[in-house]
């Protein structure tokens, strides 16, 4: 096994060490100012759809997995334009704006299952448009050995604004006598609010301190049919196929939330406040989960994360209606997710290429994504045809299976960080031999002429 090791990155990782940089702390207040705009929508929507609209539960998985499964494609365009032309900032900027305007689309659909649709769409179009380049500002600002540390300060940041969201909506609602047109107002006037953040205070990639292993993408454009390219490294594919894997075994936050309330037959009124539970756990343990990742390895989190989200299927199955049933759901939604989400992408991003860093983002988020739409749609459509416990048994059955997998197909043990030239397909390519970025007119060239010579590698003995 060898080891890339350089002065400047020792440096790097000592200075580094126990403090987050700027362009994180940024990024993380406007998510923190985006999340209380589109957590207000959120927090009300199971309610607004099944018992404003009277949707039945195949309707609001149909509608529930298009608000998760919609960003597919357009996280792919977003991840890869960004790299194009490391225009990191003006993608994420349109991705936030977008999603700022849908919130008024909702006022326009009225009842309409269409229009409403199509304002959830616009609002994922958005969503997927700025994530993929958001991460990958993280990760290029972060030493490689600090990523858990900085996705989970951010992500924790991120939570702050989705515990306040939910917030937010109760006090509108209670206020306004439930008059949803009022939060999706207010909802788009915070979310223009992230988008000036944005602006002001997060630095483009050009900004961004150069790095080891993260030297900021070359503005000449890259193929387009190489959008699939990150699925040709042994590491990365693993990690993907493990995540979409994952992706399908999960029923959608709302669905979990939905069932509480029949369970315990508690006042729709309050639940908006029931996303605030999942939110907290997940803002404590965070950062938590993030630095352990970087201790002991990301696959460790990533997989107890899962195995959380089953024992929380496993309560709602098993569980009697009282405060067991509520405060367990919740605390092991939020270790759920305190364990994953921003684990998953510091798992992936030392092994793709800093200038292919969000295309390969985008790609593993658009796996995830196109597999929880077809959960969403799969549990509401069982929950219509076969009733509640059918279904969530065959949830719990899908997620174990897919945690066994997923268990043998993440890379144990994780990849050393990628140096930024992409001349091999993984740890297997030998020393020298042309991989399949190297250019078919120069074998054992890479096709883009912006890569740095690799650093001097000295054997290591761990």
């Amino acid at each position: 096994m060898y080891l890339a090791t350089t002065d400047a990155a020792a440096t790097a990782t000592k200075v580094t060490r126990g403090r987050v940089g700027g362009p994180v702390l940024a990024l993380g207040a406007v998510s923190l100012v985006t999340d209380i705009s589109s957590e207000m929508v959120t927090a009300v929507l199971p309610l607004y759809f099944v018992l404003q609209l009277g949707l039945s539960p195949l309707h609001f998985g149909f509608l529930d997995g298009l608000y998760n499964g919609v960003t597919a494609l357009v996280r792919l365009w977003g991840g890869h334009a960004a790299d194009r032309g490391g225009r990191h900032k003006l993608v994420a900027g349109c991705g936030y704006a977008l999603s700022a305007l849908s919130r008024l689309g909702l006022l326009l659909a009225g009842g309409g299952t269409l229009g409403i649709g199509a304002s959830l769409a616009a609002d994922r179009i958005g969503k997927g448009v700025r994530t993929a380049p958001r991460d990958a500002l993280i990760s290029l600002s972060a030493p490689p050995d600090a990523l858990g540390r900085a996705f989970g300060v951010h992500r924790a940041m991120d939570t702050t604004g989705a515990l306040l969201g939910p917030l937010a909506a109760f006090a509108l609602l209670w206020a306004t006598a439930d008059a949803y047109d009022a939060v999706f107002v207010v909802s788009a006037c915070v979310g223009v609010v992230g988008v000036l953040v944005l602006v002001a205070f997060v630095p483009g990639q050009a900004e961004l301190p150069r790095r080891e292993g993260h030297r900021p993408g070359s503005t000449a454009p890259l193929p387009r049919a190489r959008v699939l390219l990150p699925l040709l490294d042994p590491a990365f594919r693993r990690i993907f196929v493990a995540a979409a894997l994952l992706g399908a075994a999960t029923i959608g936050d709302s669905f979990l939330y939905l069932l509480l309330q029949r369970r315990l037959d508690f006042a729709v009124s309050w639940f908006p406040l029931l996303p605030l539970g999942a939110a907290a756990v997940y803002l404590l343990l965070a950062v938590p989960a993030g630095r352990l990742g970087d201790r002991i390895g990301r696959r460790v989190p990533f997989l107890c994360g899962h195995t959380a989200l089953l024992a929380g299927y496993l309560l709602l199955l098993t569980s009697g209606a009282g405060p067991v049933l509520l405060v367990g759901v919740l605390l092991l939604l939020g270790v759920f997710y305190a364990a994953t989400d921003g684990v998953l992408m510091a798992l992936a991003g030392p092994v793709l290429p800093a200038t292919r860093r969000a295309s390969g983002m985008a790609l593993l988020q658009t796996g995830q994504a196109l597999c929880r739409l077809l959960a969403a749609a799969g549990f509401g459509a069982a929950w219509t045809l076969w009733g509640i416990r059918p279904a969530l048994i065959a949830a719990v059955l899908a997620l174990a299976t897919a945690l066994a997998a997923a268990a043998v197909l993440l890379p144990r043990p994780e990849p050393p960080a990628r140096p930024d030239r992409p001349d091999s397909t993984g740890p297997m390519a030998s020393p020298g031999s042309p991989g399949p970025l190297a250019s078919p007119d120069r074998p054992g060239t890479p096709d883009r002429p912006d890569f740095p010579d690799p650093p001097e590698r000295q054997p290591s003995h761990t």
